[in-house]
Order: C-alpha cells, then structure tokens, then sequence
C-alpha cells in the first residue's frame, strides 16, 4: 500500500511538470521501471557468474507524448541531478548522431535513445522523475535507462525481445555514462518478476525465479546516505584485475575457476589481484548456495552467507566503507535478524536486510541508535519489472 502511494504521488508530480513544462500537449504514454536490491551476488556479473537480485517497488517514471518538430525535449524532477534539467536536441541521424556530455544525468538517457532498436523515432516531450536514491546501490541508472527504452517502446514500437532491450541499455550505460557494468541491473530492471528473486546466470543469462513470498520475512534496506560515484577509477580497476587474474589463471573468466586453481596460482598473482579473485570465485558459489536456501526457506543459511559475502567485499574485494560496515554490525547485532550485507557497487550507498517481520521495527531503531550517520529505511518486497502505467 505505501509503494502504491508512493507511485500515486510520483505519477501526480510528474503529470503536474509536464502540463507546466508543455502547455497545449496531452500526455500520450507513461511507464515505470523498478530500481533493485541484489540480495547477494556482488561484482559477480561482470565475471559471468551468478547474481540473486529483486526488483523494487522504487520506480523511475517517464511521461510524455509524440510531437511533430523533429526535436526530443526532456525534464527531469531529481533534485541531484546536475543543471540543466531541461534539455533539448534533435532526434538523432546517421549523419547526425548523439554524444556523451553534460549534464552528466543527460547521459544514461541519450544513449538509450541512439540505442534503441526501432525507428526512425519522432520528436517527443517527456518528462521523468523518480523515487530510486541516486547513488544509493539501488540502480538508479538501470531505471532510467530501461524507463526511458519502455516509453520510446510505446512512441515507436520495437520488436518487443526483453534481452535486447537490457543489452541496449547496458550498452547506453558503457558507452554514453562510461560505466563499464555487468548486464544485472538492465535485466532485472526489465525481467523483474512480482513475489521473486532472479538468479540470474551472468553467461547465458539463464533466469530461475525463486520464490520470496512468506509474510513472516522481510527485506529491509538502509540507505546510508554515503554517496558514491562509481565512475571513478574503483570500479574499472577491480574490473581489470579481474580480467588479469583469469588471463593468469587461463580461464575465460573467474566463473571457470575453482579456489583450488586459484591457490595453485597465488605465487604468480600480485597479492591484491589474488584477493579479488578470492572475492569473486567464493561470491559465486555463495550466490547459487545462497539461491538453494532461499528456496528451501533455510533463512538462517541464507543469511549466514549474506554476512560471509559482506565480509568478503570488505576484506578481499575493498569496496565497503566505515559506514556500511557499522550498519551490518548493528542490524545482525539483535533478534530476529537472519542476515546483512552492503548492496550495490560498493562505497556508500545501501545494505540489505533479511529480517522476521515481527523483529524489523526494533532492527530499524536499533540501527538508528548505533548509527553514527542518518540512514533512511525501505521496507520492500519483490516487484515486477518495467511496465506501462495508465493515465
């Protein structure tokens, strides 16, 4: 019911800046995709391996129409984003294509829009908001980029194939925000299924949901309010060393590997690449444990690898922070809490929770009270992926 407030409100807002924005148009079309929450399976797509991952009830709206001036407007309502906030350019040619630039937000958008795989598109007036945290570990990105893919979808329809859809905007996000990601948060963004987890195989992206529909759990997420930007040089290091370690190791990538191969190995791997690859190759047989036990309903093996993998992107991997490390301990420092671990890309952003029900409300001031930051929190259950709204 509070998402469903939420949606309301969001959808009220944007329509409210579009009549503002574009007096004498009508909205024609609005849709929504979902942030998500990777329960466990970190910086393990990227390596083909394997990732557990659930779309949100937190969304990112896009509403708009055609218009006949051969020119794209767009809007958005972030407060973060970077100025301006209102853009316009012409619906990109061959002769004439669209380019990286600023304002950064404008990024994920224009390269969704030189990518979509329909066409010729026609001008349009959008405008897009959002409730997913910017910077928060969530995917704000992905939801833009799959919002924005589904509203040119109802402009100038495609041929409708999902996986193509996730990989334009994969490739919106390498080669217009230069965020080298793994394919995770497009595909779950427009795969996301209502009441389920994916495990998703990273190689042949294989989808098996698992069920995540008992009332006695929940998923709690705490955004730490730490920003980060993962465009720096963090992200594409731990993306290269990994790259290295499978060249040493002679492997495709790390999903081949075993932690026998890779012992076998350690005295001609530099000592920080052995231990992302040590991350990375344990990350993934924890995903498909992790999946197993979900299923089972085995919450507390479930949530005894939630820590393992926190601990490991904290010790070998090195991308949490002082601040998501004081949130885990906090949450898993009480009753009824099964599990705790950082989510997303690393430094700032959110941990993710699996907790009784009947436990989250004292999990939440425990955490409040042991913080030395102001964390906000996100009850959420399962939610389905990118989809039309109605008007």
């Amino acid at each position: 019911m509070m998402a469903e407030c939420a949606l309301t409100g969001l959808l009220q807002e944007t329509l409210q800046v579009f009549t503002r924005t574009f007096p004498g148009y009508e909205p024609s079309a609005v849709v929504a995709a979902p942030g998500r929450v990777n329960l466990i399976g970190e910086h393990t797509d990227y390596n083909q391996g394997f990732v557990l991952p659930m779309a949100l009830p937190l969304v990112t709206v896009v509403l708009g129409c055609q218009s006949t001036d051969g020119i794209i407007s767009l809007l958005t309502t972030a407060k973060e984003a970077d100025e301006p906030k209102h853009l316009e350019f012409p619906v990109p040619t061959e002769s004439n294509p669209l380019s990286p630039g600023l304002p950064r937000w404008a990024n994920y958008v224009k390269g969704v829009i030189q990518y979509y795989r329909a066409g010729p598109l026609p001008g349009f007036k959008a405008v897009m908001a959002s409730n997913v945290p910017i910077g928060g570990g969530l995917s704000s990105s992905a939801s833009v980029e799959v919002a924005m893919y589904t509203f040119l979808q109802q402009i100038c329809p495609d041929d409708g194939n999902l996986l193509e859809k996730a990989l334009a905007c994969q490739k919106a996000e390498h080669t217009f925000a230069g965020m080298p990601c793994g394919i995770m948060d497009q595909f779950i963004s427009v795969m996301g299924k209502k009441d389920h987890a994916l495990l998703i195989d990273c190689r042949s992206l294989e989808v098996t949901p698992v069920p995540l529909t008992d009332p006695s759990l929940v998923v709690l997420i705490t955004n730490s309010n730490v920003r980060h930007t993962l465009t720096g040089s963090e992200y594409p290091t731990r993306r290269k060393q990994c790259m290295e370690a499978a060249k040493v190791l002679k492997k495709e990538s790390l999903r081949d590997a075993s932690m026998m191969d890779l012992k076998a190995a350690e005295a001609h791997l530099d000592p920080e690449v052995y231990c992302r690859a040590r991350h990375v190759i344990s990350e993934i047989k924890r995903t498909t444990d992790a999946a197993k036990a979900l299923s089972c309903r085995d919450y507390q093996e479930f949530g005894k690898l939630m820590v393992q993998s926190h601990n490991s992107l904290r010790d070998d991997y090195e991308v949490s922070c002082p601040e998501l490390d004081e949130l885990v301990t906090a949450a898993m420092d009480g009753e009824g809490v099964y599990g705790s671990r950082m989510t997303g890309g690393g430094f700032g952003g959110c941990t993710v929770t699996l907790v009784d029900a009947a436990a989250v409300e004292k999990t939440i001031q425990r955490i409040k009270d042991k913080y030395s930051g102001t964390a906000t929190f996100y009850i959420t259950k399962p939610s389905k992926g990118a989809h039309v709204l109605k008007l």
